[in-house]
């Protein structure tokens, strides 16, 4: 199979455990994550295998997705980026402005005048992707397109404050 085939699987899974779970029947545990054997008999995946499951998480530059093997049973989740409400997924909170370098929200021109007016807002996901720096930067793998045209820097230890962030 090719890299095309690799993208196609990707995006699939990436719509499947972040937001097509239900549709498809599938059914996610706490933190996410969901039976492979289960993830191949969704109607998506009955032409690929597990092996090809396993190269596209180990390939994933992003990180987005983890596996793991709970007493020969191999589970899968997206490790991000959810509209479904995933029970105990799992997140660190930040709970001081030190706990990262920086706080930045990417965005497109298109989305800038509503974000101004209504501020951040997590849309139909469950949560408002931030990376702790800019793409390319060392140590950033995901949390906003490379496409972004718009670079917000949250004030972070204001945010923790309650007060106001305009």
């Amino acid at each position: 199979m090719t890299r095309k085939t690799d993208v196609k699987v990707s995006k699939t899974l990436s719509w499947l455990l972040r937001h097509g779970a239900e549709k498809e029947g599938l059914t996610l545990g706490p933190g996410g994550w969901a039976k492979v054997d289960e993830v191949l008999k969704t109607s998506s995946f009955k032409k690929i295998d597990l092996e090809k499951i396993k190269e596209v998480v180990a390939n994933c530059p992003k990180k987005r997705f983890a596996l793991k093997d709970d007493d020969g049973t191999l589970y899968i989740r997206a490790n991000q980026g959810h509209s479904l409400q995933v029970e105990d997924l799992d997140l660190e909170e930040i709970t001081a402005d030190s706990d990262v370098p920086a706080v930045i929200h990417g965005t497109y021109h298109r989305h800038w005048s509503s974000i101004k007016q209504q501020g951040l807002s997590r849309m139909n996901r469950t949560h408002i992707h931030f990376t702790p720096g800019a793409p390319g930067e060392s140590g950033v793998i995901s949390g906003m397109r490379s496409s972004c045209e718009i670079l917000i820097y949250v004030d972070l230890a204001k945010a923790l404050s309650g007060e106001p962030v305009v």
